[in-house]
C-alpha cells in the first residue's frame, strides 16, 4: 500500500461534461468537509510509507488559503518516501502566486492542469475560460518554483469537432512543454448537462482518426505512449496511475473516492451530507481470486508495455495461458509475447476493449 488519492469535491462552477463527486464551493460546507476527512483518515491509515498522493475532485484549487493549510496540515500525517510523487489538480483560473507558495510549502511537486481545449467553440460547450498567454504565464510561475513535472489534460471527440481543431490543440499544448498529458475522449455521462442537452458522439471513424493523430503527433514530439490514454517524456509516466494500471492496493479518501485495500475494494458515499456526518462507505466488496486475475488484466493490458507473466504467476499461483486465452489471440495478432511480457498489439489499442472481451 503505497499511494494514497485524496478528493476535494468543490468548484467555483460545474462544468457541463463533469460526473465526478462535485458541489459548489461554500465555506460552510469546506471546513465540515475537511474535519470528516480528516476523521476518515486518522481512522484508517496504518502508517505504511507512501510513494505517491493525487489530491483531485472537484477542483482542489478552488479552496481558500485557510483551507489549503488545514488540508495539507491533515495530510501531513502520511509517512512519505523521500522521492513521493504529491500531485496537486489546478484550474487555471485559480493559479496564482500564493497558490503556488502554498502548495509548495505543503509538499506538492507535481501539478495537473485541465485544459481540456484551447478551441473558443470547445470551451464553450464545456462552460469553461482559457486563454493562452495566461496559462503560458501560469507554468512559467511553476517552473520557476522548481514543478517542472506537469501534467496538461486535453479533450478530444467533442459533439462536431473536426479533426483540424484537435491538431490546432495538440501544436499550443506541445508549445507548453508539458512532461506528461493525459487525453480523453468525451463521454456523455448520464446526468451531465451535455446529456440532458441531447449532445451526441462523433462518428467512430472519426474518433479513431483524433486518437491516431494525438498518438503519432506526441510520439513524434519526444512523447512516450506508455497508457492508452496518456504519454509522457521519458521519466515522467504517472506513478500514481501505474499503482492503478498494476492493480496495487490504494487508499482512497473523501466524497465518491474508491479504494483497494486487504482484498477489498470499497466506493464512498457521494452524498456530501452522509459524509461529514462520518457515513463514509456505500460500498465494500471483498474480490474473489478470479476477480483479482481479471482486473490484473484488465488494467495491465491499458500499460502499452502489458502484463508481466511472471509477476502474474507470483502474485497468482497460475500461468497466465492456463486462465485465459492468450495463444489464441497471440496466433490472430491482437496480442504480442516478448521479453517476459504480454501486451496488445500497439496497432490495436484503439480497440482493447473488443480483445478484454475476448480474453476474459
Amino acid at each position: 500500500m503505497e499511494a494514497v488519492y485524496v478528493h476535494i469535491p468543490f468548484c467555483e462552477h460545474i462544468c457541463s461534461y463533469c460526473d465526478f463527486p462535485k458541489v459548489l464551493h461554500i465555506d460552510s460546507f469546506v471546513l465540515d468537509y475537511l474535519e470528516a476527512l480528516k476523521r476518515e483518515i486518522e481512522d484508517n491509515y496504518e502508517g505504511e510509507r507512501i510513494s505517491s498522493i493525487y489530491i483531485g475532485g472537484g477542483t482542489p484549487s478552488c479552496l481558500k488559503k485557510e483551507e489549503r493549510i488545514k488540508l495539507f496540515r491533515i495530510l501531513s500525517i502520511f509517512n512519505r518516501t523521500p522521492n513521493c510523487e504529491y500531485t496537486f489538480e489546478c484550474n487555471p483560473d485559480d493559479i496564482t502566486e500564493e497558490l503556488l507558495d502554498d502548495i509548495v510549502e505543503g509538499g506538492v511537486n507535481r501539478v495537473s492542469i485541465g485544459i481540456e481545449s484551447f478551441d473558443e467553440e470547445n470551451l464553450k460547450m464545456l462552460e469553461r475560460k482559457l486563454d493562452f498567454k495566461d496559462i503560458e504565464e501560469k507554468i512559467n510561475m511553476l517552473r520557476l518554483r522548481g514543478i517542472d513535472n506537469i501534467n496538461l489534460d486535453l479533450m478530444y471527440a467533442l459533439p462536431d469537432e473536426r479533426l483540424s481543431t484537435v491538431k490546432k490543440d495538440l501544436t499550443k499544448l506541445l508549445s507548453l512543454n508539458p512532461t506528461h498529458i493525459s487525453t480523453y475522449s468525451l463521454i456523455l455521462e448520464d446526468h451531465t448537462k451535455l446529456k440532458i442537452e441531447g449532445k451526441t458522439y462523433i462518428s467512430e471513424d472519426l474518433d479513431r482518426k483524433m486518437y491516431d493523430t494525438i498518438c503519432s503527433t506526441l510520439k513524434k514530439n519526444g512523447y512516450i505512449h506508455y497508457e492508452v490514454s496518456n504519454f509522457a517524456k521519458e521519466g515522467f509516466s504517472s506513478k500514481h496511475n501505474l499503482h492503478y494500471w498494476n492493480n496495487d492496493e490504494y487508499y482512497g479518501f473523501g466524497l465518491g473516492a474508491g479504494g483497494y485495500k486487504d482484498g477489498f475494494r470499497y466506493y464512498n458515499t457521494r452524498n456530501i451530507h452522509q459524509y461529514i456526518s462520518g457515513e463514509f462507505r456505500s460500498e465494500e466488496n471483498l474480490i474473489t481470486h478470479q476477480e483479482q486475475m481479471d482486473n490484473e488484466i484488465m488494467l495491465g493490458f491499458r500499460k502499452l508495455e502489458g502484463v508481466n507473466v511472471n509477476t502474474f504467476y507470483d502474485r497468482y499461483g497460475s500461468n497466465i495461458q492456463d486462465i485465459y486465452p492468450v495463444k489464441e489471440l497471440i496466433k490472430s495478432g491482437d496480442l504480442i509475447y516478448k521479453n517476459g511480457y504480454l501486451f496488445i498489439h500497439p496497432s490495436k489499442i484503439y480497440i482493447m476493449n473488443s480483445i478484454l472481451e475476448k480474453l476474459i
